[in-house]
């Protein structure tokens, strides 16, 4: 796309709002036409009372579940662009480890969540290991895919300057990588707020994963759909901010290339 038809923030938030409320009338002419019980699926006006009526406890539990999935970010971001660095500069840990980071995605994630709760407890730790967990290898595979397909030329111009590995991963390797590791930022950012969820399921005493597990039980449709909508738009928001960011740092590393 040119930059003369790119979309501009204004004309892409104008299409999301007709997308979601094209979803939501939709939603509710469903209801309307087949007369299904509000305790199987309520209409969104419905679920949007709900959420005005217990805004407050929703929003106890959110915070709880924001948390959780923000330090889960974080340090599964920085876990996993260390690893990447030193998956670039260590052929030994190329030949052990990485080999068995690929074998360790055959067992699900997710089977791991009740181990996590016995390791750790009930409490935030096992939720943000899990969010940690999930997302991972996915930013370790995508920054150190980044690294490895660093333009030839410009590490053959570093050679013959006699730039040392060091400078030559700090100032060429790294810069050229991270558009990759913006790709695996925004993975993170979908997978985290899913990695804290089922960590809530499995075993938790707040959180929204919790709230949406106990208004199942207690067949309070509206309240689940409530608090699956405000772990959606978090979800939104999340990715919305590590896009902005990841732009940002993509074009810090083209005007670092470039000066090369």
């Amino acid at each position: 796309m040119t930059s003369s038809t790119r979309l501009t923030p204004l004309q892409r938030l104008r299409d999301a709002l007709v997308a979601v409320v094209a979803a939501l009338s939709l939603w509710q002419a469903i209801v309307w036409l087949s007369g299904v019980p509000p305790f199987i699926l309520p209409g969104p006006w419905r679920v949007a009372v709900t959420l005005a009526d217990n805004i407050g406890l929703i929003a106890d539990h959110a915070l709880i579940t924001i948390a959780e999935v923000l330090i889960g970010l974080v340090f599964g971001a920085l876990l996993g662009a260390a690893t990447a660095l030193h998956l670039m500069v260590s052929p030994a840990a190329r030949r052990i480890a990485l080999p068995i980071m690929v074998f360790s995605q055959a067992v699900p994630v997710f089977a791991l969540a009740p181990l996590l709760t016995l390791w750790l407890g009930y409490g935030m730790a096992s939720k943000i290991a899990m969010a940690l967990l999930i997302i991972y290898f996915p930013v370790v595979s995508t920054f150190y895919d980044g690294l490895r397909r660093t333009d030839p030329g410009l590490l053959d111009l570093a050679r013959t300057m006699g730039a040392t590995p060091t400078r030559t991963l700090l100032h060429i390797r790294l810069p050229a990588g991270l558009p990759a590791f913006g790709s695996g930022l925004r993975l993170a950012a979908v997978y985290a707020p899913i990695g804290a969820v089922i960590g809530e399921w499995v075993g938790a005493s707040n959180g929204l994963g919790y709230l949406m597990l106990l208004a199942n039980g207690r067949a309070k449709t509206d309240l689940m759909f409530a608090s699956l909508f405000v772990l959606a738009a978090f979800a939104v928001a999340l990715y919305g901010l590590v896009s902005v960011a990841t732009r940002r740092m993509t074009s810090w590393s083209r005007e670092s290339l470039d000066t090369l």
